[in-house]
């Protein structure tokens, strides 16, 4: 009989912690029709639910099975292949200059308003931040800057913390695309000057959310919050600059198509309790943290995404209308050559680059082609019986 290899049932991970535990968070907590979806998609990830193919070896016979992912954005296992394919087109994109990395961060006195009204608050802390880089830009360099911004709501205990990390070309193009203006040395601009800006910015579009009757909050809680804001510290970081282009995809991927938590991190599950691991950053160390499930499922539902959210931005001469037409119009002036252009279009060609593994090679003979031989229907309510394929 020929061998048949089945889908690996992996490491423990978040959709063993919702498994076993969903049914007591909704006692505590009612999950909201975002999550719900969120929740559906993660416990059926890679399962029979979702439907799959059978691939059989066309030298030996193995037979393989494989489910399909949920390609859920919220989800650990299927972000890897949508990051790569979104860093192999920034290969095209990435300037010979140095990059700067700066986050936005909102006040923690902010989170409450920011949960409640997420569309609302995190469409302004975009707003906010993009308006203040590219008023910099115009100020300072005299053109157009031109970055990325990635949005992140968590910390490393999965708390609410709401930042944008932005990386920064070190450079503006000027408005007639005639000349390209360098930063000087590793200065791109200072950071309490921008975080007084970010502020400014920032507060206005929450005056103007507040009389246009945006956000779930009354006239007078919004003028005592807007009070405390302006007492408070607003934290702007500007870290040292990615010097090397060839570094900077790599940088990317840090934080792009990222989750409020990796499965790797998650470390056991045992009697309703969670340990996971996180950085404190200020020891500088790596440490564990143990919560309740459901406190667990609570913080990482929070960090789910209003549907149809665009969470990568690009901006100034990146702009998706001119990004060509700009791109080209700095290569010129920098001197520099065209793209070639080229980039992996297939799942196998990409996993290749990656990994150096050829999955349409059988992995028990290492001789034949893997090749579509049954399709699995979604839905199913049971793994299919590859026994009943063997002979076939």
């Amino acid at each position: 009989m020929s061998p048949i290899i089945k889908p690996d049932a992996g490491r423990l991970g978040l959709a063993h912690v919702l498994r076993e535990h969903i049914a007591d968070y909704q006692i505590q907590y009612r999950l909201w029709p975002q999550q719900r979806k969120i929740v559906y998609d993660l416990l059926n990830c890679r399962t029979p639910y979702l439907g799959g193919h059978i691939d059989r070896c066309e030298h030996c016979g193995t037979l393989r099975i494989a489910y399909h992912s949920c390609r859920n954005r919220h989800c650990p296992t299927c972000q890897h292949m949508p990051r790569e394919r979104w860093l192999e087109k920034r290969k095209q994109e990435i300037l010979k200059t140095a990059y700067f990395h700066v986050v936005f961060t909102l006040p923690h006195a902010l989170n409450t308003m920011a949960l409640a009204n997420k569309p609302v608050m995190l469409t302004m802390l975009f707003k906010a931040a993009g308006q203040t880089l590219l008023t910099f830009g115009e100020n300072k360099l005299g053109g157009k800057l031109g970055f990325i911004a990635t949005l992140h709501t968590w910390d490393q205990k999965l708390n609410a913390h709401f930042h944008l990390h932005c990386l920064v070309a070190g450079g503006a193009l000027c408005d007639d695309g005639s000349r390209w203006r360098p930063c000087k040395g590793r200065y791109l601009f200072n950071a309490r000057a921008l975080s007084l800006v970010f502020r400014g910015k920032f507060m206005a579009h929450l005056k103007r959310a507040g009389e246009r009757g945006h956000l779930n909050i009354t006239d007078d809680e919004l003028n005592r919050l807007k009070a405390r804001l302006y007492e408070t510290p607003w934290i702007v970081d500007v870290r040292e600059p990615v010097k090397n282009p060839q570094h900077v995809l790599a940088y990317l991927a840090r934080y792009t198509y990222r989750v409020a938590i990796a499965n790797s991190r998650i470390k056991t599950l045992c009697d309703g309790m969670v340990t996971f691991n996180f950085k404190n950053r200020k020891k500088d160390r790596t440490e564990t943290l143990t919560v309740t499930a459901v406190e667990f499922i609570r913080r990482f539902l929070l960090h789910s995404l209003p549907k149809g959210f665009v969470r990568i931005r690009h901006y100034g001469f990146l702009a998706n209308r001119y990004r060509s037409t700009n791109l080209a119009a700095i290569r010129r002036l920098m001197a520099l050559p065209e793209p070639s252009g080229a980039t992996v279009t297939t799942v196998e060609e990409l996993l290749r680059q990656l990994t150096g593994i050829d999955i349409s090679v059988c992995p028990c003979c290492l001789k034949g082609k893997m090749h579509l031989f049954r399709v699995i229907p979604r839905g199913r309510a049971r793994p299919p019986n590859p026994l009943l394929y063997a002979a076939a």
